[in-house]
């Protein structure tokens, strides 16, 4: 019985398929950890997502920024945009059925024997693992009501408010919840997001720092795991664990088996996604 965590697939299907052959993965046993963006920009995101869910519980993913822009699309909240390679979804004779599993995957997830916390982006640093936890589950329980769910796509797409208050509206604080789920890169010492860079040259800026670079004492027993910064690119630190290596970008796909302890090394596997975004 092992764990795996695999970085962000955006619809490369075939890489993810050597990379599950290559570890012998067994879904009577074994479980997949996935960090979210599950689907668009690759060739396959409709092939993808049927694998992931076919895997039933053996497959703990949670939400990323292209996943939650699928389920506006496919609740007509949002139009296509340049570059979005998700038609087959939208017109899938199961894409009623895809939506609803959608809507029920977390935005944390949290194993707390094996001592695990998985976000698409991140932790923001000014919230500890609790109230990280209660925030998701809010928005998990919209999301999880379908016309509850539709209302909030309307109104989660903006950059604001970029620092979080326990003053703040309903509306605002899933919005806020949301982007820092799925969206966050840098933040200011004040607690502000950045959601307009995504570019990482290992330089740093007293007004804008990686999420990770923050101390944040509520996780020092966790390997934290994430997705969404293919800039940055692998990172293995034993406390963090970053797997976007740009796999949709013509790079590779990584998956990591996860030990039982976080004293233990994880084993990275890569694949390459050899016909780049075109295959």
């Amino acid at each position: 019985m092992a764990y795996y965590a695999v970085g962000d697939i955006q619809g490369c299907y075939d890489p993810l398929a050597r990379l599950l052959e290559q570890v012998n993965f067994d879904p009577s046993i074994d479980t997949l950890w996935c960090v979210g963006d599950m689907v668009n920009r690759g060739p396959k995101s409709l092939k993808t997502i049927r694998l992931l869910k076919s895997l039933e519980k053996q497959c703990v993913t949670v939400l990323g920024n292209h996943d939650i822009h699928l389920l506006a699309m496919l609740y007509g909240v949002r139009e296509p945009r340049p570059g979005d390679t998700l038609k087959k979804i939208l017109n899938a004779p199961d894409a009623s059925e895809i939506a609803d599993w959608l809507r029920n995957r977390p935005l944390l997830a949290v194993d707390p024997k094996r001592k695990l916390v998985m976000s698409h982006a991140g932790i923001y640093p000014w919230w500890t693992l609790e109230q990280a936890q209660e925030r998701a589950l809010d928005v998990e329980k919209v999301f999880q009501k379908e016309y509850k769910c539709i209302k909030l796509l309307h109104q989660i797409y903006s950059n604001t408010p970029s620092r979080w208050s326990d003053d703040l509206g309903k509306v605002q604080r899933r919005r806020f919840t949301i982007n820092s789920f799925t969206r966050m890169r840098f933040c200011s010492p004040k607690g502000h997001l950045n959601l307009v860079e995504s570019g990482f040259s290992g330089k740093r800026r007293k007004n804008r720092l990686p999420w990770f670079e923050y101390d944040n004492p509520s996780l020092i027993d966790y390997r934290v795991i994430f997705g969404h910064w293919s800039a940055l690119g692998l990172l293995n630190t034993g406390d963090f664990l970053g797997l976007d290596t740009g796999c949709v970008w013509g790079k590779d796909l990584t998956m990591a088996k996860i030990p039982k302890t976080k004293n233990q090394s994880v084993t990275i596997y890569q694949q390459p996604n050899q016909l780049g975004t075109t295959a």
